[in-house]
């Protein structure tokens, strides 16, 4: 196999810049960067990752710090932070906390600070002050999504403004009596997201002069199945149910509309239904929704990384970076019955 000479030689550089240019530690221009990278593919060079770790200091490995791996949002989220990592030249470890308390204080306490990453990508969760201090004491780039950290870069939607809009939505085609299937307690645990959703439910019909109405509320947890059994019960009763349900997730909402169908319900006509999320079926349902792409948060994220990684790549990106989402209007919402 060709040596660093070789390539050093074919691109007509030092082997110095042959090292920074394929790590991506140092600065090279993008040209000549370009000029190595086409002569090591020609040669078929391959950098030695122990080699390349032990001159550098670094493994080119970020962990991942999840809570589910078997959810959309979070899949989704690793898809665009993989990606990202595979363009930047990095690798991913991933930490799933889905095991219980013994499972997650073992990624902090052990394998985190076994110091075989570069950094570590915190997703949507809500670190304990001993958690977070783990982290800290690493003294690798850190950044979090899902909600604020003390000391870390975030970036995280406005969940309280979000909800209010997606119940603004509704209450601007003319309903009055929406429902919300919201989060169960045991979400309270990652930055108090149920409780915010909530709030801004209420907040928009009190804003537009409606008390909140206990009997419309349904906790889920977050599941097309979860989704599915609470609108069963918000539906169940002709006099009693709304014309609108809100959902704080897409999934939940997808749930709520295979529920309606089975109770012989026509969405929209009969019953209007709104998520957040952006959820890859939302289309297909043909479900409106405050769509908050995860993918490129998880892409977003990885460049924050990166800029704390290669200082001077490009102007730093604030502390904690408000996300944006959109509302997309499809056909699961209309005006009330007459």
């Amino acid at each position: 196999m060709p040596g660093i000479d070789a390539v050093a030689r074919l691109a007509g550089v030092s082997t110095a810049t042959v090292s920074r240019a394929l790590s991506g530690n140092g600065h090279v221009s993008p040209a000549t960067r370009i000029r190595v990278q086409e002569a090591a593919r020609q040669l078929g060079y391959v950098v030695s990752s122990p080699a390349s770790s032990l001159a550098s200091g670094r493994t080119k490995n970020i962990g991942v710090v999840v809570p589910f791996l078997n959810r959309w949002f979070y899949s989704s989220v690793l898809e665009g932070a993989g990606a990202a990592l595979l363009r930047n030249g990095y690798d991913l470890t991933l930490y799933g906390l889905a095991g219980g308390a013994d499972e997650r204080r073992s990624v902090f306490e052990h394998f985190l600070l076994r110091k075989r990453v570069d950094a570590v990508l915190a997703l949507t969760i809500e670190l304990t002050n001993r958690e977070l201090q783990s982290l800290l004491d690493l003294q690798k780039p850190i950044v979090g999504i899902g909600g604020p950290l003390v000391g870390v870069p975030t970036l995280s939607i406005d969940d309280v403004d979000v909800a209010r809009r997606a119940t603004d939505h509704l209450l601007g085609l003319g309903h009055r009596r929406i429902g919300m299937i919201g989060g169960e307690s045991g979400f309270e645990l990652d930055f108090h997201l149920p409780t915010n959703r909530r709030s801004g439910y209420e907040f928009a019909l009190r804003q537009a002069g409606l008390e909140p109405d206990p009997g419309l509320f349904r906790p889920a947890d977050f599941t097309i199945t979860g989704g599915y059994a609470a609108a069963r019960l918000l539906l169940e009763h002709p006099l009693t149910r709304p014309t609108a349900v809100f959902a704080a997730s897409d999934e939940m909402a997808l749930g709520c509309m295979l529920a309606a169908r089975d109770l012989g319900l026509n969405v929209p006509r009969e019953l209007s239904v709104i998520g957040i999320d952006g959820h890859e079926y939302a289309e297909f349902f043909g479900l409106t929704t405050m769509a908050q792409y995860p993918g490129r948060q998880g892409e977003q994220a990885v460049e924050m990384l990166m800029d704390q990684l290669h200082p001077g790549r490009r102007e730093a990106a604030p502390a904690n970076v408000p996300l944006p989402v959109e509302l997309v209007v499809r056909g699961s919402t209309a005006p009330p019955p007459a």
